[in-house]
């Protein structure tokens, strides 16, 4: 069949708008933008009451569908409308069409990522174009005589965040489609997504797992967020709530309901923001960030702008949102893709009180112990729920140092992220265990698994009350050598571990952090008061400040993006702050003023050169003269060192070292710069080892020159939270590490047990082998010489 060639009159009949009269030239008045506003949104407010009337009508969800696109056509005079619905294996399949060739319906499927259409569900993005046939991406199907259209427009059909199809629009004409036209698609698109949602048209069974599988026992992989291992019964997190009506009768009324709505959620945050300055620190910090969320005026300008064309409050705080998620899916930046999550909670939290329900989780309904279950989760949403029955979080995104994992950690429970399909593997109440020290959740685990992890926890029970026993205990080796165990921490959430572990002080407190969790540079008294903060939990105890190392993984929202092709090598730490030496002075500024009358131990990250050490010190000389100039007291003892990661400082340590009180190394990263080896890539995983010879070659040397100029040396990477990594350590000769709080019971164990008189030369040993690691004779040894790892 040809394809229609007819004009929009053409589509007109029972329910369907009438087309609009033609204007002759000489009579077209040029419109201000508010009045071509005010016109698409009176005909977006039209098209949506004629679909709300399609919609309700009779007959079935098919009938429906080719009544919707026809009134599309015929409204926003396309020339063809069609509309693909998501099949399972993530296949497109056209299911009504108006222009196309209608023999195509339910025979032409396109795979996601396929075409435009595909293009548009994999990416969850609108595509606009006035010249499809040209675009790379176009995928002719001859079956649907989609020839003579050269224009195409299409929107994903969204639901609960996830892609349920495709609506398009096409033209013969070239034409070029504007933001607005855009828009009111995607808000067809919600309407259209409701439809869909009902299972009328696929079953919703069908987009699961295609098989029994789903049924059976599996074991899922993701990343360890916290550490601990624990059992229960799932809940799954869907806030996702059904919205009745999509089409407002009276806008006015809808804006009036979102006023009394936005109120009712301010003041529940500001209850949950009192309750969290109970225990202060930076877990209230983060409660203050989302309440800026949850009044930023863009946001709420954009729902009200939403309702203004037609949809109900509820619609229009969804089509917001849907918009957002579509805008972040090619984001790759982990900051900002985190605080879309925080987005994300507070538009749930807001259709929970349009819809009048309380926040908190009904813990009526509530097991007496579960396992959260979640896409990702808000840090308010976290905290709706009894934390005296939640017993784990299992999240199918997730990042570390995301807001819901901080407050995780602070509530102390195991956390595996980026699971992926746990949702999808999951169903409410099913027994699952979460073991958060090897990233891996096991869903209806069989019977010899849940008796094994039994054992694991009675084991790792066990090893916690020993670990805790050894808290008072010194840190000193079997041949009486004493080691000082320091923490690491970047948040004032860590610090009450400082006293729990029984560390001697904090190696490495990461000052960036607080940087990222804000949307606005912190001022210097903002930066004064956290860091003062830090040296009162710390009393007597030393705390190491390393200075603002941003870049790379670790970036602000406020900081420009400078698309660095490899960014790990690129504008980041001691470049940064030397490039932009106000930023620099200001937060050196804070550090001295906290530390007036007290102990400073500064720390210059990612320095190459001893020129850049150089003139980082001049800065810092700077702030101290001005220091001396408002007549405030200078710290009571300054020791100033740098951080270990560029291998090109390993030979410029005569010239350093007579310049630094103290060095330490981050293992981190002088592991990837020395094998080139980027760390975030996960065909690398492993290829490279701590425990190389020529790590280990490295480590020593350090050790020996340190020594023989009198800087102190530590190591305050991940190596150090390893018992067998440490114990590598020690025999290289290292006196100081610093780790993560969950180390410190198996380390001090560790220490406790071994001999390093005897390490050494067997260390020594083994430096000239050819082998990729010696792990596996450093564990021998520790077997054959009784060291518990």
């Amino acid at each position: 069949m040809a394809p229609h060639s007819g004009t929009p009159s053409s589509l007109t009949g029972p329910g369907l708008v009438d087309p609009a009269p033609v204007v002759p030239e000489s009579a077209t008045v040029v419109k201000t933008d508010a009045r071509r506003s005010a016109d698409a949104a009176g005909g977006a407010r039209r098209l949506l009451a004629r679909l709300r009337d399609v919609m309700a009508a009779s007959g079935t969800a098919q009938a429906r569908l080719d009544k919707i696109v026809m009134l599309i056509a015929a409204e926003m005079g396309a020339d063809v409308c069609s509309c693909y619905v998501m099949r399972a294996g993530e296949v497109l399949e056209l299911f009504a069409t108006i222009g196309l060739n209608p023999d195509a319906v339910h025979k032409t499927r396109l795979r996601v990522g396929e075409g435009l259409v595909g293009d548009i569900a994999a990416h969850a993005r609108p595509v606009a174009l006035a010249n499809a046939p040209s675009h790379p991406n176009f995928a002719y199907r001859p079956e649907t005589g989609e020839d003579p259209f050269d224009s195409f427009m299409g929107v994903p059909i969204l639901r609960g965040g996830r892609v349920r199809g495709v609506l398009a629009i096409q033209h013969i004409a070239r034409r070029a489609y504007d933001e607005q036209d855009v828009e009111t698609l995607e808000t067809i698109g919600m309407v259209v997504a409701e439809l869909v949602a009902t299972g009328e048209l696929v079953d919703n069974r069908e987009l699961q797992v295609a098989n029994d599988l789903v049924l059976l026992p599996s074991r899922l992989d993701g990343v360890s967020l916290n550490r601990g291992i624990t059992m229960a019964v799932a809940v799954l997190h869907r806030p996702q709530l059904t919205i009745r009506q999509m089409v407002a009768d009276d806008p006015e009324l809808e804006l009036r309901r979102l006023r009394e709505a936005v109120d009712s959620m301010h003041s529940a945050i500001d209850r949950l923001l009192i309750l969290s300055g109970e225990s202060g620190g930076e877990h209230h910090e983060i409660i203050e960030t989302y309440r800026m969320f949850a009044t930023d005026r863009g946001w709420l300008s954009r729902i009200r702008e939403a309702i203004r064309t037609g949809l109900t409050a509820e619609a229009a705080v969804q089509q917001v949102q849907n918009d957002n998620r579509a805008r972040m899916a090619s984001v790759t930046d982990s900051y900002i893709r985190e605080r879309q999550l925080d987005l994300d909670d507070i538009t749930n939290r807001l259709l929970q009180h349009l819809a009048g329900r309380q926040d908190k989780a009904d813990g009526g309904t509530l097991p007496d112990e579960f396992v959260l279950v979640a896409r990702n989760l808000g840090p308010a949403e976290l905290l709706d729920y009894d934390r005296t029955r939640l017993r784990g979080l299992v999240l199918e995104e997730g990042a570390a140092y995301s807001h819901v994992a901080i407050v995780a950690r602070a509530l102390d429970i195991p956390v595996v992220g980026q699971c992926t399909g746990v949702l999808s593997r999951v169903d409410p109440l099913d027994f699952v265990i979460v073991d958060g020290d090897h990233g891996q959740v096991f869903v209806r685990p069989a019977e010899d698994i849940t008796e094994a992890f039994l054992k694991s926890i009675e084991v790792g029970e066990e090893r916690k009350r020993e670990f805790a026993a050894t808290r008072l205990l010194d840190s000193v080796t079997r041949d009486g050598i004493p080691v000082r165990l320091m923490l690491n921490a970047g948040l004032l959430i860590d610090l009450p571990h400082l006293h729990a572990t029984g560390a001697d002080g904090i190696g490495l407190y990461r000052t960036e952090i607080p940087f990222m969790v804000r949307h606005t540079y912190p001022d210097t008294a903002i930066q004064k008061e956290t860091y003062a903060k830090v040296l009162d939990e710390a009393g007597d105890k030393p705390v190491t400040f390393r200075t603002l190392d941003v870049g790379g993984d670790k970036t602000l929202p406020y900081f420009p993006d400078l698309g660095e092709e490899n960014p790990a090598l690129g504008w980041r730490a001691i470049r940064i702050g030397l490039d932009r030496p106000a930023m620099l002075r200001k937060q050196l500024r804070a550090l001295l003023w906290a530390a007036s009358g007290r102990d400073l131990r500064l720390m210059f990250p990612m320095v190459a050169e001893v020129s850049e050490f150089i003139r980082a010190r001049r800065v810092l000389d700077l702030e101290l003269r001005r220091l001396e100039q408002d007549k405030m007291a200078p710290p009571r003892d300054l020791k100033v060192g740098v951080m270990m990661e560029v291998p090109a400082l390993l030979f410029q340590l005569d010239a350093l070292l007579p310049h630094i009180d103290f060095m330490s190394v981050g293992s981190n990263d002088l592991l990837q710069y020395l094998f080139a080896s980027d760390r975030g890539n996960p065909m690398l995983n492993n290829r490279y080892d701590l425990l190389s010879p020529a790590m280990l070659t490295v480590l020593r040397m350090l050790v020996r020159r340190c020594e023989a100029a009198g800087v102190q040396l530590s190591l305050c990477g991940e190596m150090a939270s390893r018992p067998l990594d440490a114990m590598a350590l020690l025999g290289c000769g290292f006196r100081t590490l610093s780790m993560s709080p969950g180390a410190f019971g198996e380390v001090k164990t560790m220490i406790r047990s071994l001999d390093v008189g005897v390490l050494q030369p067997f260390l020594d040993s083994l430096l000239n082998r050819q082998d990729r690691s010696l792990r596996q004779h450093l564990l021998a040894f520790a077997r054959d010489h009784g060291v518990r790892l």
